[in-house]
């Protein structure tokens, strides 16, 4: 089974039912779905934000983001060195949270997914 690390901007997606969620649950469809545990406090501040935009939506909100971070909801969590987390970061110029996914993915052979434009750029210059 081919692995792939999510970010917080694919699993904010998909949680939260965002127009981008079922191109991202196709192409996460039959992997192996790994994350460092920074994504479910990355997660929890984009519900908060959420939830103070959307009051009237709190309740949906909260439940979303139960749901997604849900044991049962298929993500297995690894969490990378936090030296190889600097080194990354000031090698790549990305913030140590970008640099978190980026070292996980390493750390796995995994395929990274992600919507963050610096963060794709960063892969895409570690592979070239």
């Amino acid at each position: 089974m081919t692995r792939v690390v999510v970010d917080a901007s694919v699993l904010a997606g998909l949680a939260f039912g965002e127009p981008e969620a079922a191109a991202w649950a196709e192409r996460l469809e039959g992997r192996a779905v790994f994350a460092p545990r920074l994504l479910q406090y990355e997660l929890q501040s984009v519900a908060h934000k959420k939830c103070r935009r959307y009051p009237e939506q709190a309740a949906a909100i909260v439940g979303a983001l139960a749901r997604a971070l849900d044991p049962r909801a298929g993500i297995t969590w690894v969490d990378p060195d936090p030296g190889d987390v600097v080194l990354v970061a000031a090698a790549t110029g990305l913030t140590a949270y970008d640099a978190t996914y980026l070292c996980v993915a390493g750390l796995l052979g995994a395929d990274l997914a992600t919507a963050d434009r610096a963060l794709a750029s960063a892969v895409e210059s570690a592979l070239a």
